[in-house]
């Protein structure tokens, strides 16, 4: 999430503004200010005086001299947690957003807030999360603190803002007392920026007019940046919002609407939108929105379910499917949770602008467009996979981080981790022809395991004191968090059996509704669901179980010889040689639930609790063959013997279909990660790939390509890429004349999901690596296109990929109709497939064009900027360009005009190594590329890379072991692809 301190020199130019019309805010605030404020102005200064810009260039007072005195207290507030000393119960909010009233280009909201809270421990000093809002003064001060229950509030005798913690600091004249309750009302003005975070600005064009829309994005710690609030998950409150804004436009909120009426200011009418209270909740999970978008509704439902997003995509039907599927894994989720959905409504809207696919918001959830409208014509299937996924997770959040929510950021794997495993759930349950399950070994076990097998990883949960910055918070929304929480629950649901882990996890929710737990809370409801019944034998409880997987970092290796019957773990590591300098109160052994076949023969599920152990059903004999962690439901890699290894392999050339696809693409991937470690040679992970010219199945494939991509990357410039391309042309021609015959050449889709993507896989590769009559289909379709344009012959599944190939070899006539196309279309996912398809490009000129094209906001979104630099750097001839003649970070954060926290994640996010995506670091495989990195760490080491220092340090030492990796196996590599492509 997107976060930091930066100055924004226009928001002065608002003061002015605001100071000429300062009675209509006067006017307009006192028709919604609270009670508190009337009794309670006194002498406050006005809105006008005191939202004047002051001499200095901040938006905030901070501390002088004299405020600044030896009897303030010690520096509470420079701790990001916040003391237990004051507990928010409710918060009544007013926003006005100006949408249509620019001044000098600048949108900006102001508002007012009410929160009443508990003081639990008596103390002079309140701490209440505030960031970029300029506040009103009132005597001086920056909030009124009023009291009830008969409490007398002392007075506020300083005020100040803490940039580093984000902290309004009200240093009172005496104590707050104990028990009782008190209220604290601000005053604010904001900007409503473009930054994506807080209360922010989205804008679009329809109709060839330009819209603009405010809407939210809180997590983990911008609800402070739209109202001053106690910014933290545990601290839980019932929240008002009203919102000022202009008629044409509707305002969303958490819950229903509860009344609107007019508002009519110097002739001005508003429309004044007050929403019904809401359920006890986090700050993190609020959200209101101010837009002129359509909706459609779910008729039977027992509850409001809506789809919102622009007019003309709802008339158009985009949101029908989402609709459909929305209302489907509510249904399935109550009864797999059972409890029922707890609140009125469900709303899902689609903006235009936001840095994520979409945000859990408690009954008003967010959605980038992409991960919500589905095109009945122009969406591909996997366009229609990912918004299941999308909804089945946001949605599965409405109790599991929602109803329940974790204490602290350290623990929010206990949120993501869940959504991420129960996804696959609901979207198995609405599209059960897809087999959706299968794909979750590719999709989230391999992926993850790429990050967690390195030194520098780091443990599911860490501990609360561990979480103590903002960068910290944000350093835990990652892989781990997402894809290892989902691995190790799904393997706790399989030795526990789903039903039973459902058990556990209803009576947890039930138990800790509209509460927060830790991650402990859960393995205590998980073993007394254990407890009730006898039909689970598990070796010790979940929690000792279960804590070697969520505190210590990283997973073992299983090792297994069959030829003595021993079996043994080890903490994996890509480089055995690598320096772990995190400890672990586990010596780094977990208990392993190993499951395992012999000879295609399903064997009892047994466990690895200590390092070595000795069992003599795994000796094998002959042919036989030991195959382990079936289905990959164990969150761990496995080593042979390498008889095994060898038999393994026999196997897959006689009948692959003899070992279960999951465990085919696990061979693969876990033997070329045991060459990359040294465990095993580089020659034996690449025999695992000869057997796909027999395999049409997608999953190995896939598992393959990515292992493989490290190969592409190495040595795509070098005299190894012939041989390479040789062999998987050889590979992939079966596979190619497979769906050529069954498809009518391309011409229809497989009916099965996974046959889909096969499909794609031998387009993909075969036009990629030089099949002749792939590259002519390509061309031919594309030509077709260009012809008639209305009429696109190309199917959604196949258009990334045919336009990719067909600009790749056609030249600047093809590459500028794929611009027009792209500058003409409304809809996001075709946007996406053309904005990838124009990083195809062979001649350096177009590439040259499109990285300035980049830049630009009239052509590129600002949020695809960064995606679109990483297409053209994933292409063989557009890194050297990013890479060296080209400075993208320069150019997207002139230090002079952005901030520093832009210019970090923009290095951190073209330098990434482990993302989904290509980055431009990631082909760096000679030493003068080492040097070139070496050289931008020096350039601006006087700047500082923030969040992205460490992905710094990562990119230099991923670019040493490519050089040592290619030094050491590229004669061998060369020749295994010699003689394997003859």
């Amino acid at each position: 999430m997107k976060q930091g301190f930066y100055i924004s020199k226009a928001l002065a130019v608002v003061f002015v503004f605001l100071a000429v019309i300062g009675i209509v805010i006067i006017i307009s605030l006192a028709v919604v200010c609270s009670e508190e404020k009337a009794k309670n102005v006194g002498n406050a200064v006005t809105p006008i005086q005191s939202i004047r810009p002051s001499t200095s260039t901040t938006l905030w007072t901070t501390p002088s001299t004299a405020m600044m005195s030896t009897s303030q207290p010690k520096k509470t507030w420079n701790h990001i947690r916040l003391p237990m000393t004051l507990i928010p119960e409710f918060y009544n909010v007013t926003l006005w957003p100006r949408l249509t009233q620019p001044i000098n280009g600048m949108y900006i909201f102001t508002g007012n807030s009410t929160v009443r809270f508990t003081c639990k421990e008596a103390t002079n000093l309140i701490l209440i999360h505030c960031n970029m809002l300029n506040l009103t003064l009132f005597d001086g001060h920056h909030a009124i603190l009023t009291g009830g229950d008969g409490a007398n509030p002392p007075a506020i005798i300083n005020s100040w803002w803490e940039k580093d913690t984000q902290y309004l600091v009200l240093q009172l004249q005496g104590e707050l007392q104990a028990g009782k309750s008190y209220s604290l009302f601000t005053e604010f003005t904001g900007e409503l920026a473009d930054d994506l975070a807080g209360f922010y600005r989205s804008e679009y064009t329809e109709d060839g007019e330009k819209r603009i829309i405010a809407t939210t994005q809180m997590q983990p710690t911008d609800a402070r940046k739209a109202f001053p609030c106690f910014d933290e998950p545990a601290l839980k409150a019932r929240f008002s919002f009203t919102v000022i804004h202009e008629p044409q436009f509707l305002a969303l909120s958490n819950s229903p609407l509860a009344e609107t009426k007019e508002l009519i200011i110097e002739g001005i009418t508003w429309t004044v939108s007050k929403f019904e209270e809401t359920e006890i909740m986090s700050t993190y999970l609020t959200a209101f929105i101010v837009c002129d978008f359509a909706s459609i509704e779910c008729p039977t439902f027992p509850f409001q379910v809506r789809i919102w997003a622009r007019k003309e995509a709802i008339y158009k039907g985009h949101g029908n499917y989402s609709l459909k599927t929305a209302a489907s894994i509510l249904k399935y989720l109550e009864a797999y949770y059972n409890i029922s959905y707890p609140l009125p409504k469900s709303d899902q809207i689609a903006v235009p602008d936001f840095n994520f696919f979409a945000m859990e918001n408690w009954g008003l959830l967010v959605y980038h467009e992409n991960g919500l409208l589905l095109d009945p014509n122009g969406s591909s299937t996997q366009n229609k996979e990912n918004i299941a996924f999308i909804l089945a997770h946001e949605l599965a959040h409405q109790w599991f981080g929602n109803l329940v929510t974790m204490k602290w950021w350290n623990d929010l794997w206990l949120n993501e981790g869940f959504a991420t495993y129960v996804q696959y759930l609901g979207v198995d349950f609405v599209e059960p022809s897809w087999s959706i399950k299968d794909l979750f070994v590719v999709y989230e076990v391999h992926y993850v395991f790429g990050v967690d097998a390195l030194p520098y990883s780091r443990p599911l949960s860490a501990k609360e004191e561990e979480i103590n910055t903002l960068e910290d918070i944000n350093g835990v929304i990652d892989a781990i968090t997402y894809s290892k929480g989902a691995a190790v629950l799904r393997m706790l649901s399989s030795f526990l059996t789903e039903d039973l882990f459902r058990k556990g996890l209803s009576s947890y929710l039930k138990a800790f509704q509209f509460r927060n737990t830790v991650y402990l809370d859960l393995w205590n409801h998980l073993q007394q669901a254990v407890n009730e019944q006898q039909s689970i034998q598990l070796p010790t409880s979940i929690s000792d179980i279960m804590n070697r997987w969520t505190r210590q970092m990283g997973f073992p290796l299983v090792t297994f010889n069959t030829t003595s019957g021993e079996i043994s773990q080890k903490h994996f590591l890509l480089d055995q040689k690598a320096i772990v300098r995190r400890t672990s109160e586990y010596n780094y052994t977990w208990h392993i639930p190993v499951s395992w076949m012999k000879s295609g023969i399903l064997q009892p599920l047994g466990w690895l609790l200590n390092k070595s152990e000795t069992k003599p059903e795994l000796k094998v004999t002959g042919a036989e063959w030991v195959l382990a962690n079936i289905n990959v439901t164990g969150y761990y890699r496995v080593n042979y013997d390498m008889q095994n290894w060898e038999r393994l392999l026999s196997q897959l050339q006689r009948d692959h279909s003899i070992i279960p696809i999951n465990n085919r693409a696990q061979i693969i991937s876990d033997a070329f990660s045991l060459a990359q470690a040294e465990y095993i040679p580089i020659t034996l992970a690449l025999n695992t790939t000869r057997y796909l010219s027999k395999d049409t199945e997608y999953i190995p494939w896939i598992s393959a390509l990515a292992n493989l991509k490290h190969f592409f990357l190495m040595f795509d410039r070098s005299e190894v890429y012939g041989p390479m391309q040789a062999y998987l042309r050889k590979q992939v021609h079966q596979l190619y004349e497979h769906f050529e015959n069954s498809t009518e050449n391309f011409k229809e889709i497989p009916s099965a999901l996974t046959a889909q993507y096969s499909q794609r896989v031998a387009v993909w590769i075969a036009c990629e690596y030089g099949l002749k009559k792939c590259r002519d289909l390509s061309s031919g379709l594309y030509k077709q296109w260009m012809d008639k344009p209305s009429a696109n012959p190309i199917h959604p599944n196949l258009r990334s990929l045919i336009y990719c190939s067909a600009i790749a070899s056609g030249g600047v006539e093809m590459w500028d109709f794929g611009w027009k196309m792209f500058r003409n279309t409304t809809f996001t996912a075709e946007s996406d497939r053309l904005r990838y398809a124009l990083s195809c490009a062979k001649e350096p000129w177009l590439l040259n064009r499109y990285l300035e094209y980049s830049l630009n906001q009239e052509y590129i979104r600002k949020q695809d900027s960064i995606s679109t630099i990483s297409y053209i750097a994933s292409n063989v001839v557009g890194q050297s360009l990013v890479g060296t003649s080209f400075d993208p970070v320069g150019k997207l954060c002139s230090i002079s005009e952005s901030s520093f926290y832009d210019f970090s994640m923009t290095s951190y996010s073209l330098l990434n190594i482990h993302g989904r995506d290509m980055k431009v670091s990631e082909r760096f495989a000679s030493e003068s590329e080492l040097r070139q990195l070496e050289q931008f760490k020096k350039d601006n080491e006087h700047i500082g890379f923030g969040v992205a220092a460490p992905t710094m340090t990562l990119a230099l030492e991923r670019t040493r072991s490519n050089i040592k990796w290619v030094n050491k196996n590229k004669q061998e590599v060369l020749k295994w692809f010699q003689e394997a492509s003859e």
